[in-house]
């Protein structure tokens, strides 16, 4: 089973900011052991992606937060947001020497060159995602084999970005994955106000994905609601998926939004009224169709419901995290917790 701490994120308009953010970077390196020379390279990356805000964005917003790659491998992620003026030319942006501010121009190229996991979005007048994983090893091409294996293995590519609501230190939404095989279950969890006593009702969602088994959804919450009992309560959905399968199954109680989205299918995925561990109706499991390019995202109501990516379509074929942040930059309310999943087959 995976899920991840919340993200933090820290706003950057001025050059002072970007030191805030290099050192929160530093801080998650620090305390997932990484070396000194494998957190200098952490802090290289912050200061590049947050001069390139300050530089040709005109500010946006910088998420940090420790993340599981593949085989228990643990990394840094960073992941840049923008609405700026977004880059026409991609590939010639990440070419060393490449500038349109007077820099040396080593900014994007830099990090590419220093993360394990890199991907960028951007569309002209619409603004730019990037993201940037960093482990505890020397260089990107020295990723350890049994980790590289273990990432090739894996049949779905998870992205996901929960954040506290404003003024909170902790956030009541949670999310986990448990893998088995070609299969997989993937659980949203929206602790019912803010704070401590939410994020308690939320991991104890999620925890019970430890028993997961090939249990259907509808089968899980009702062990959820038993579970949350005593707690505030949660609204909460999973999905069922495999990758074999041209299907997959997926129930709810409250009001986390799931949707099905490839381009030419944009079907939004029904759940029951109720909150767990205080009262549910009836849950049902329901079977949609899953096309071969189909991204699965899930969100708690931290994110407005009537987004669309019509007008990006090639954002699809990013990184999920890249597409989480993409809705979240976009959709997000301002003033309750957030989680973002995205979830595609790798064969996709």
């Amino acid at each position: 089973m995976t899920g991840t701490p919340a993200h933090i994120a820290y706003e950057v308009r001025e050059t002072s900011q970007v030191g805030e953010v290099r050192r929160a970077a530093v801080r998650v390196a620090e305390d997932l052991d990484f070396d000194e020379v494998a957190t200098g390279r952490v802090a290289i990356v912050a200061t590049e992606l947050g001069n390139n805000l300050v530089l040709h964005a005109t500010g946006g917003r910088i998420l940090v937060a420790p993340v599981e790659m593949a085989d228990g491998v643990m990394a840094v992620e960073l992941l840049s947001l923008d609405l700026g003026p977004g880059i026409p030319d991609v590939a010639q942006c990440m070419t060393d020497g490449h500038s349109t501010a007077g820099t040396p121009g080593t900014g994007l190229g830099a990090v590419r060159r220093l993360a394990h996991e890199f991907d960028i979005f951007s569309a002209v007048a619409a603004g730019t995602v990037v993201l940037a994983r960093i482990v505890a090893v020397p260089a990107r091409r020295e990723l350890p084999s049994e980790v590289d294996a273990a990432r090739r293995q894996r049949v779905f590519e998870i992205g996901a970005i929960t954040l506290s609501a404003p003024g909170e230190m902790v956030c009541g939404d949670s999310w986990a994955i448990a893998r088995h095989g070609s299969s997989a279950a993937l659980l949203v969890a929206d602790g019912l106000g803010h704070g401590p006593l939410a994020r308690e009702a939320s991991q104890a969602a999620v925890a019970t994905l430890l028993d997961a088994g090939d249990t259907l959804p509808s089968q899980m919450i009702e062990r959820v609601h038993v579970a949350l009992r005593g707690t505030r309560g949660a609204a909460v959905a999973m999905a069922r998926v495999d990758a074999l399968s041209d299907t997959f199954t997926y129930s709810g109680a409250g009001n986390i939004a799931g949707r099905v989205v490839s381009g030419a299918t944009d079907k939004s995925l029904m759940s029951q009224h109720g909150t767990a561990g205080v009262q549910i109706r009836r849950l049902v499991d329901v079977s949609y169709d899953w096309p071969p390019h189909g991204l699965l995202v899930m969100h708690s109501d931290g994110v407005q419901t009537r987004w669309r990516l019509d007008d990006v379509p090639s954002l699809m074929q990013h990184h999920p995290t890249v597409v989480a942040g993409w809705l979240l930059r976009d959709q997000v309310r301002g003033r309750d917790d957030v989680t973002v999943a995205v979830l595609k087959r790798r064969q996709a």
